[in-house]
């Protein structure tokens, strides 16, 4: 038989640990812009990129919640060569290839800038 909480009872457990982490996904607007710098970026090498949306119900090994993430393919390799993925309120551009964080960035938009610099940077947006 399911356990009924009361109001009282939540707002005790909650002040425990009123903590909510940020965590960015990838919105709409990223979606398109992905879109765009893929198309402006294929005569630079970029390939391809693939978006693979986190299962939110699944849980990694260590407790977390799996995060979106943009993998992308270039020319050169079959493997993809980069991750970018939100932590918290940054871009982080990950070579997969090698193994090693590249950097951490502001915007989404700067982040693909870093692979290939195909497209303005002033046509990018505030979150």
């Amino acid at each position: 038989m399911a356990q009924v909480a009361h109001l009282h009872d939540l707002s005790h457990s909650r002040s425990a640990s009123n903590i909510v982490p940020l965590r960015q996904g990838l919105l709409p607007r990223h979606r398109e812009y992905l879109l765009r710098w893929l198309e402006a970026g294929q005569r630079m090498g970029v390939f391809d990129a693939e978006i693979a949306d986190a299962s939110h119900d699944a849980i990694n090994v260590d407790g977390s919640a799996p995060v979106d993430h943009v993998l992308v393919w270039v020319r050169e390799n079959p493997d993809p060569a980069y991750m970018l993925r939100p932590q918290g309120m940054r871009w982080v551009l990950i070579d997969q290839i090698r193994g090693h964080e590249l950097g951490s960035y502001a915007s989404f938009e700067l982040a693909l800038h870093v692979i290939r610099p195909v497209l303005p940077l002033a046509e990018t947006c505030a979150a």
